[in-house]
């Protein structure tokens, strides 16, 4: 029977995260890709492999049977490659554009291991907003994107993945500022408010969120540094909006507790839906994959 391997590899994700939408972010293709995949798998073998409802997936027998040979199959594959690729000098240049925020808070980390695995692969990374870095990656001068969402200008066809949540935080210097109570944004706005630039996707952001409540934002302050607006909250000139992966360890500044907490925003990963990658950004976005033994199937 001559069945297309990249068909039990969809299989194995969706059997894992019992998920068509969770597959298809993990494989970096669309939710109708997989749901296609699957289907022409199910003809080729003769069976139905998944039950489909509207909130969740779930293994058939003949499901549960394939899995118990795919995974193994899968993991052996995965090893394989691992063996293979720690004996083949990973060398080119890994081109990535992101914020000075993601840099610092996010990226860091796997920039410091990808280094550390494959020291010849020259890293460069491109320094603009969020907003900015899909220009980036629309003239290919980047391999990938690392922004936030929902952002404007991000094109839906372009392939996403998330790889983080994130709350926006207003803090504050409780020397300089009485904000020891909760409150309502329309009572923030009495405060003088520091925050990025208009070309942000945390400005356009935040005046959409105050707009839908019926009041106008008009910020002191607008910088392209989170680090900067910090700074200048910490010496009392006003309160300042920055994601809350940055808030820890920020000595002399206090959260400033809302009545209503903002909605979630999300750190995505984005290719260009035409241009391929790079061998050393392929090998970096694996970074950002799970592991196949953690992947759970019944």
């Amino acid at each position: 029977m001559d069945i297309n391997l990249e068909l039990y590899r969809v299989f194995y994700y969706v059997a894992g995260t019992l998920s068509f939408s969770e597959a298809a972010r993990e494989l970096f293709i669309s939710q109708s890709a997989v749901s296609q995949s699957i289907k022409a798998l199910e003809k080729k073998l003769g069976q139905t492999l998944f039950v489909r409802s509207t909130k969740k997936v779930i293994l058939t027998p003949a499901g549960e049977t394939l899995l118990q040979h795919v995974k193994p199959a899968m993991q052996m594959l995965s090893e394989g490659e691992r063996l293979l690729s720690s004996h083949t000098e990973l060398m080119g240049q890994l081109r990535i554009g992101a914020s000075d925020t993601i840099c610092r808070y996010f990226l860091i980390g796997y920039l410091n291991q990808f280094h550390r695995d494959y020291p010849d692969v020259r890293i460069k990374i491109t320094n603009s907003t969020s907003i900015g870095c899909v220009d980036l990656l629309e003239n290919g001068q980047v391999d990938f994107i690392v922004c936030n969402a929902p952002n404007s200008r991000l094109n839906p066809h372009m392939p996403k993945k998330v790889v983080g949540e994130f709350e926006d935080v207003f803090m504050g210097n409780p020397e300089a500022f009485s904000i020891g109570k909760a409150m309502e944004l329309r009572e923030l706005l009495e405060y003088p408010i520091l925050m990025l630039s208009p070309r942000s996707t945390t400005s356009e952001y935040l005046h959409q969120i105050f707009a839908v409540q019926g009041l106008r934002l008009l910020p002191e302050v607008e910088l392209n540094s989170n680090d900067l607006l910090l700074d200048l909250a910490r010496i009392g000139l006003g309160i300042a909006c920055v994601p809350d992966y940055m808030c820890p360890g920020q000595n002399g500044l206090v959260p400033v507790q809302l009545k209503n907490q903002l909605p979630k925003r999300q750190l995505v990963i984005v290719k260009h839906d035409s241009l391929p990658l790079s061998q050393a950004a392929e090998r970096f976005l694996e970074y950002f994959e799970p592991k196949p033994e953690n992947h759970q199937g019944k």
